[in-house]
């Protein structure tokens, strides 16, 4: 840990916020002189007041940590590049189309792998007016449904939601080619060209 860098970041983060040292430290119960140390690489705060230290400057504990921030490269909006994320406590889905560190229900997140499905795995995908139907034979069990579905394009993203004891049955605007997605707890994100 380069407690230079984290110093210099904790100083910018600060700035950015509009904070004087003084205040920074009677939110985070330390004296000013503390902040001032932290900020000239001089010491480093201590593990209990990372959280509220985050918290105050609007960042991840482990960015305070790294004493850097991290931009994502630009995709050029390129939706392809999407990644998906779903949390195995609550079942919520997170999209991102660059880097992200993810948490929900007080986990880390990683991003999904796509797996391109077999003949078997495959959702039953029918054009009907300028709509694609989508069907599928997928047991909607509480134990294991799909939970969403997605068409992805170069320029969109169109999700929907599904939920257990539901037949999946989904009606997505055709327009063009693209990538259709889904998710199911056993067999986890799967993708079909159409």
């Amino acid at each position: 840990m380069d407690c230079a860098k984290a110093g210099r970041l904790i100083r910018t983060l600060r700035l950015e916020r509009g904070l004087t040292q003084a205040e920074l430290a009677e939110v985070l119960c330390v004296s000013p002189k503390t902040v001032s140390k932290w900020e000239n690489g001089k010491g480093y705060p201590d593990i209990s007041l990372l959280p509220a230290l985050s918290d105050s400057l609007g960042v991840a504990p482990g960015t305070l940590l790294l004493g850097e921030l991290c931009a994502n490269d630009v995709v050029g909006g390129n939706m392809k590049k999407t990644k998906y994320a779903v949390c195995p406590a609550c079942g919520s889905i997170t999209l991102t189309t660059g880097e992200a560190e993810i948490t929900c229900c007080g986990r880390k997140l990683a991003a999904l792998v796509p797996k391109k499905a077999d003949a078997g795995e495959k959702l039953t995908v029918e054009p009907v007016e300028n709509e694609w139907y989508i069907t599928s034979a997928h047991a909607m069990t509480k134990e294991d449904y799909i939970s969403f579905v997605a068409f992805q394009t170069g320029d969109r993203v169109q999700l929907i939601k599904q939920y257990p004891e539901w037949d999946l049955q989904v009606r997505i605007e055709r327009r063009g080619h693209g990538m259709l997605l889904w998710h199911s707890a056993k067999e986890g994100l799967l993708y079909q060209l159409i």
